[in-house]
């Protein structure tokens, strides 16, 4: 049980730096700090931070001086250590904390809560206690696993020699051009109406549906981006490579709110952001990258239910000027039956969004008054992490385990 049972569930998808995590307990003035933490192979942070019992996702002043404790202590070791001479500048936090799953969690005599959820610590005084606590330590426990040390450092100075060769490609990216444009990435058709609570944005899969959808769609509130090409895999690389990949680019700047840690839901210009995939494998996959996207980086799309998935149909029925659009086979079997003379019911099957024109398309699928489209909600952080992990991480064997345990349950693999 505890916090260290805990960071260890976290990793369990995942493959550790250290079999044991890093776990310390001190009281300063009053303030109880208790900290878990372990570092893994991934590229993404994983911080579960707590005050009182209570989980402050909004961080709070017990988080920023964990992150200036471990940025302060790391870099210290860094100057010491074989990478000293070598590196011009400090470490950044993002470096260090590159692959660091970590709870923190701190009992505080008077907790003060803010923020729009009342879910971040306020008080002032916090912030220089846990520093203090967190430092001293940090310090002690490095000193007794040099061995650890090192990994980290390797690790950390990897990640911010692969930071700055991002940061001059995107440099040498904006000065052709491709990030200009009023910051808006070409093949968006934008909506007139500025208000982002009325406005929707459609991710589409390929030029081809993308056409249609822009010719069907409700141009006043409806905006369309088509996507091409393969889409990446966010789960395998850093944030660096995401920023100054050309297929993540676009989705980046249509939304408005950046990414990652400086992600900022209240600027998103789009209150529904809506994926719209052909409803076969492929579409899946584009399906599941994008939501790995948004989990990884634009985690509050999330947590406020912006992100919704489009249901295209995957028949279409008719006879004479009766005409239905359904879902899946069943559904298709119940309307057959009910219409009865099923040999002269005109089947047509859907392969791909690209095969509606613009009418069907409006209709099927972006008519808020006949659409279908299922909203994407985080509720368990902790499920999603190990999905996500599980599905799109670099480890074979959980997802094999997964596929064999599953693999019963598929009724109809659409290839």
């Amino acid at each position: 049980g505890g916090l260290k049972s805990f960071v260890q569930y976290l990793n369990k998808s995942k493959t550790p730096l250290h079999e044991e995590p890093i776990w310390f307990e001190a009281v300063r003035d009053g303030v109880t700090a208790e900290i878990a933490l372990q570092y893994n192979d991934g590229y993404t942070e994983t911080l579960f931070s707590f005050a009182n019992n209570i989980n402050t996702r909004e961080g709070g002043t017990h988080l920023t001086g964990f992150r200036a404790a471990l940025t302060r202590t790391i870099n210290d070791l860094m100057k010491k250590s074989k990478h000293g001479k070598k590196m011009d500048d400090s470490l950044s936090g993002d470096d260090i904390r590159e692959g660091l799953t970590c709870v923190v969690s701190v009992k505080v005599p008077e907790p003060q809560f803010e923020g729009q959820t009342k879910s971040k610590l306020g008080n002032s005084e916090v912030k220089g206690i846990v520093e203090r606590l967190v430092g001293e330590n940090l310090s002690s426990w490095f000193e007794e696993h040099p061995r650890l040390v090192d990994n980290i450092l390797d690790k950390a100075v990897t990640a911010s020699r692969a930071r700055a060769a991002a940061r001059r490609a995107r440099d040498l990216t904006r000065r052709k051009g491709f990030l200009e444009g009023g910051g808006l990435p070409g093949k968006l058709a934008d909506c007139s109406d500025r208000n982002p609570e009325n406005c929707e944005i459609y991710i589409v899969e390929g030029d081809s549906a993308g056409g249609s959808a822009k010719m069907g769609r409700d141009r006043k509130y409806q905006a369309i981006l088509p996507l091409w090409g393969k889409m990446l895999n966010v789960e395998k690389t850093r944030l660096e490579k995401v920023l100054a990949n050309e297929k993540m680019q676009p989705i980046i700047q249509a939304l408005g709110a950046s990414v990652g840690n400086e992600f900022d839901v209240e600027k998103l210009r789009y209150y529904k952001v809506i994926i719209m995939a052909d409803a076969d494998v492929d579409g899946s996959h584009i399906r599941t990258l994008l939501l790995t996207f948004f989990f990884r980086y634009m985690q509050p799309l999330l947590d406020f239910g912006h992100v919704y998935l489009a249901m295209p149909p995957l028949f279409k029925l008719s006879i004479g000027k009766r005409i239905a659009y359904v879902y899946d086979e069943s559904e298709r079997d119940v309307i057959l039956s009910e219409w009865g003379d099923s040999d002269k019911v005109n089947i047509q099957r859907y392969k791909g969004l690209g095969e509606m024109n613009p009418d069907q398309l409006w209709e099927t699928t972006m008519n808020p008054d006949t659409r279908s489209i299922k909203q994407v909600k985080l509720e368990d952080f902790v499920a999603a992490d190990e999905m996500f992990t599980t599905l799109m991480g670099e480890e074979v064997p959980p997802r094999r385990k997964f596929i064999e345990d599953n693999a019963l349950s598929v009724v109809n693999l659409d290839v």
